[in-house]
């Protein structure tokens, strides 16, 4: 196979000047085993922000070409059981972290990380959802599987302007729910009810410290983005019986709470990982995600970018600045 130099993303962590730039490399300057794939879409997703901050202590190689999904087309199988020209999905795992990921034209990835893109999604379409709708999509399952049905009253959405958030309010509303965004962002309002929110409150009213160990019933289910103070103050809001699905650290890792939400109402607290979920549990989250958890308007969804505004966008998602999907194109310079 005859392919020319071609541009990355590259992450160098070095102590002195850390940098992030567009460099020009080749085939050999990625990993010699696995599915080779052409690039067609990343995203930004806010693990991307901390991989290329030396501050983020995510990053385990350096240089790294970041981004820790992908999807594309694949050019050489690698001796695996997919075949050339099929179209695939790698995310997770050590993709974009302790492996190139998915920021430069081609890509090589074991091939027990990749996944055929199911039916009913194109590729841009599964990086508008990329790792962050991906994750919305097990918290919504977990919820569902739990037992909460749309008649059992409304379901907050925390950090709800991120990734995250965002497509876990789309896939709610479509649902059938009743959601109530949390952010911080008054400007984001109008977004958020389009994307199908009944209402949106102030994330203050979560993220202040609260020494009562439990509030008033409030919610019948929740997805947390955010966790630390807010995550302690959703618990002690739930309804008997109910449960929110955690999958975020932006307010802190900590988590001071009491034992009276799970021992007097029976609240639960379900871990959301999508890291290392075990294929064939991700193939299904996927197939989901092409069938009726598929968002609204995904065409519609998502802004582009190439590889020279990812600085931006990454700085950005660190300070919480980002609203919505960025899809990055890796034939953009």
């Amino acid at each position: 196979m005859s392919i020319g130099r071609f541009p990355a993303f590259m992450f160098t962590n070095d102590p002195e000047a850390p940098r992030r730039e567009v460099v020009e490399i080749g085939l050999e300057d990625l990993p010699t085993d696995g599915v080779l794939i052409e690039v067609e879409w990343s995203s930004v997703n806010y693990k991307d922000g901390l991989a290329t901050s030396p501050k983020g202590k995510v990053a385990r190689i350096s240089p790294l070409i970041p981004g820790v999904d992908l999807a594309g087309t694949v050019v050489d199988a690698g001796g695996s059981r997919f075949a050339v020209g099929q179209k695939v999905i790698a995310h997770a795992y050590d993709i974009g972290v302790a492996h190139h990921g998915g920021y430069a034209r081609y890509a090589r990835i074991p091939s027990e990380w990749v996944l055929e893109l199911p039916a009913g999604l194109t590729t841009r379409d599964a990086m508008v959802i990329g790792t962050g709708g991906f994750t919305s999509a097990e918290s919504v399952m977990a919820l569902l599987d739990r037992g909460l049905r749309p008649s059992d009253g409304p379901v907050l959405v925390t950090g709800a302007t991120g990734g995250v958030g965002s497509m876990a309010i789309t896939m709610l509303a479509a649902l059938g729910f009743d959601v109530v965004a949390s952010s911080g962002k008054k400007e984001a309002e109008d977004y958020l009810r389009s994307l199908g929110a009944s209402r949106v409150i102030d994330r203050a009213e979560l993220s202040a410290e609260d020494p009562k160990p439990l509030g008033a019933m409030t919610f019948a289910g929740a997805v947390d983005c955010v966790g630390g103070v807010t995550l302690a103050n959703v618990l002690k809001r739930l309804n008997y019986g109910a449960a929110v699905a955690a999958s975020g650290l932006t307010g802190g890792a900590n988590l001071a709470t009491t034992v009276m939400p799970f021992i007097l109402r029976g609240v639960a607290l379900l871990g959301i990982d999508s890291v290392q979920l075990p294929m064939a549990q991700r193939v299904e989250v996927w197939r989901r995600l092409a069938t009726d958890l598929k968002p609204a308007g995904i065409d519609k969804i998502g802004h582009e970018i190439g590889l020279n505004q990812l600085d931006a966008v990454l700085t950005a998602i660190l300070k919480g600045e980002v609203t919505g999907r960025y899809v990055v194109s890796p034939t953009v310079v």
